[in-house]
């Protein structure tokens, strides 16, 4: 495929997330070659591109920051309108809990109901940009239906490999999609074993979480976005539940390419970002308290968050660097405390939010009443999907 450079993108060239060495933006790529770890893409952002040249205000998707987006050419973005989700104001739940200025980004507004649209629309279309027939994913739910929608707009082939006790509508829509789907006994972790034994002949591009470089270029567009919905300033304090952990380091970078493209305030200050896990599956969290020396050994249990259910995740170095350079946390939350924040947001807010944005709801309330979160500050949660697909694991509990 012929690729000029004389493209709408900035994109340069992809780095090793470890040591930075150079990989090219030009080929199908998967971890690094030197350390075998996620790949990050980079852009000359040396020449400053103001705000107004850069952001197209007429497209209402995530699309509208094309110019810090790795696509080269639009005849190859398979799109259905992702991004640019509605920034709400809780207000109820903040004068009950005393909070200045709550706010929620409600991401299952986007297509197939969950943030990973955002992720799957930029693989999917670099996949076709460059070349491959199809893509392969292990999934928790979510990253399987929109890598089987997107694969589907595109006309690739989509295998899926999703946990067995994975909520109905999960395996429903990727089947009307038109994925081939495996059923795997036990977490994300055994599906992602079947899809290395399955794939190792690499027929298939395999867009696993952090494992190719552009997943991460999607998702940073929710940091572009905070911004402009906040008028070009940034909450106090973010939350964001952490499965593989892809937002939480895209938002992050979406702020340092902000900061170095002088689009932020130089005196800007940038939130502390808490990465939320489930009780059940925290390895993060064992990982920042000290408690294990990384994620590789550990074992997680299924969770009614399934997005959340990731027990080794291979982005672990790059989230513990968020949250060390933001002077973040890390917080676990239990099941039944995920079913009581999602009451709470449901009848006193009005939203049906998947058990991981009820998560970080209970989080804000754990961290305020430790004294972390201050009531005076803007507090910013993020709900990464709908709760609709979840009813097989919450059906029969909206009453205590």
């Amino acid at each position: 495929m012929n690729l000029t450079t004389e493209s709408i993108t900035r994109l340069h060239e992809l780095e090793c997330s470890v040591c930075g060495q150079p990989h090219s933006a030009h080929r199908l790529q998967l971890v690094s070659e030197c350390h075998a770890m996620p790949l990050v893409a980079t852009y000359d952002l040396h020449e400053r591109l103001s705000r107004a040249a850069a952001i197209d205000v007429h497209d209402a998707s995530m699309w509208r920051y094309r110019a810090l987006l790795p696509l080269f050419d639009d005849d190859n973005k398979v799109t259905l309108g992702e991004g640019f989700t509605p920034l709400l104001s809780l207000r109820t739940l903040g004068s009950r809990y005393d909070l200045r200025d709550l706010l929620l980004k409600d991401e299952g507004q986007n297509p197939t109901g969950s943030f990973k649209a955002r992720g799957l629309s930029m693989a999917v279309s670099k996949a076709k940009e460059l070349g491959a027939t199809g893509c392969i994913i292990p999934t928790a739910g979510n990253a399987g239906v929109a890598m089987a929608a997107y694969s589907a707009k595109a006309g690739l082939r989509a295998v899926v490999a999703m946990p067995r006790h994975t909520p109905k509508a999960f395996k429903e829509e990727c089947y009307w999609y038109g994925a081939e789907v495996q059923l795997i006994d036990g977490l994300i972790n055994d599906c992602a074993a079947w899809v290395r034994e399955q794939n190792a002949n690499g027929e298939l591009l395999d867009v696993s979480t952090m494992k190719e470089p552009y997943r991460l270029e999607g998702k940073k567009t929710m940091g572009y976005e905070l911004a402009e919905q906040l008028d070009w300033q940034l909450p106090d304090v973010l939350l964001y539940p952490a499965g593989g952990g892809t937002g939480l380091i895209g938002i992050w970078k979406a702020f340092q390419e902000m900061k170095q493209l002088g689009w932020l305030a130089p005196s800007a200050k940038l939130p502390r970002m808490v990465a939320v896990q489930a009780e059940a599956c925290q390895p993060l969290v064992a990982t920042y308290n000290g408690e294990q020396e990384n994620c590789h050994g550990y074992v997680g249990k299924p969770s009614i968050a399934n997005g959340l259910a990731v027990p080794r995740p291979l982005g672990e170095p790059l989230m513990l660097r968020v949250l060390q350079e933001s002077n973040g946390t890390a917080i676990s939350i239990t099941d039944e405390e995920m079913l009581e924040g999602m009451r709470e947001l449901g009848r006193h807010e009005g939203l049906f939010v998947a058990p991981e944005g009820a998560a970080v709801w209970m989080a804000a309330r754990k961290l305020l009443t430790a004294g972390w979160i201050n009531p005076d500050e803007q507090i910013l949660l993020l709900n990464t999907g709908s709760g609709q697909k979840y009813m097989d694991n919450v059906e029969g509990r909206a009453t205590n």
